[in-house]
């Protein structure tokens, strides 16, 4: 059974779609990983957030940071320096230009949250601000599927919020890994596409502006 959906006490969570991810000269395509996939998100995404907002509700990013060193090089965990030895100084830095949310979904973002891990609620003010604003229901996209976007959804469903995962407005490297993240992510919330959202909100009397086109 879906249950009634309160726009207004609802967050979409975008997930790490950033320069340095998506963008033809960010990080990852220098790094030999672009994903098409991953790079169709904002576009898809951005009449989900248009409509949430323009019904009254939140638009959150989070930004994957590499915070740099007394000698300006980027922090690397050492999990992640064995994954992706392409990344050097500058990648993910604070306020660069890779750092920032993609251009299509930027004006659409309410709050953003920087972030050094898997999940968007680690060591981040991301529960203060969707408390603070009486958010309990999170619409969690963006990248990856069995990375971010499912730490993310489960650390939302430990603390209680309750948890959509937006099915098509999410990508990961590999598609079976992508479909069974969201088969995993059942267990902890409703899983639907960005359509399905779209209908849902549509009813409801506007709130405020969507933000420019």
């Amino acid at each position: 059974m879906t249950l009634p959906l309160d726009p207004r006490r609802t967050a979409l969570i975008v997930v790490d779609l950033q320069n340095d991810f998506l963008a033809p000269d960010g990080a990852y395509a220098r790094g030999g990983l672009a994903s098409e996939a991953a790079r169709a998100l904002p576009q898809r995404l951005l009449p989900l957030a248009r409509r949430l907002r323009q019904a009254g509700g939140m638009v959150v990013a989070s930004r994957f940071t590499l915070w740099p060193d007394a000698e300006g090089e980027p922090m690397v965990s050492p999990h992640l320096r064995a994954l992706r030895p392409f990344l050097v100084r500058g990648d993910f830095a604070p306020g660069s230009p890779g750092q920032a949310v993609v251009e299509a979904l930027a004006p659409c973002i309410d709050v953003a949250v920087d972030k050094v891990a898997y999940s968007a609620f680690f060591n981040t003010q991301l529960d203060w601000v969707l408390r603070h604003a009486g958010i309990d229901t999170v619409a969690v996209c963006g990248i990856v599927t069995n990375g971010g976007v499912a730490s993310t959804a489960r650390d939302a469903h430990v603390r209680e919020y309750r948890v959509i995962t937006v099915s098509d407005g999410c990508a990961a490297f590999r598609a079976e890994a992508h479909a069974a993240s969201l088969a995993d992510l059942a267990s902890v919330g409703e899983v639907t596409d960005c359509g399905s959202l779209i209908q849902r909100l549509a009813q409801r009397a506007p709130g405020r502006a969507p933000g420019p086109a």
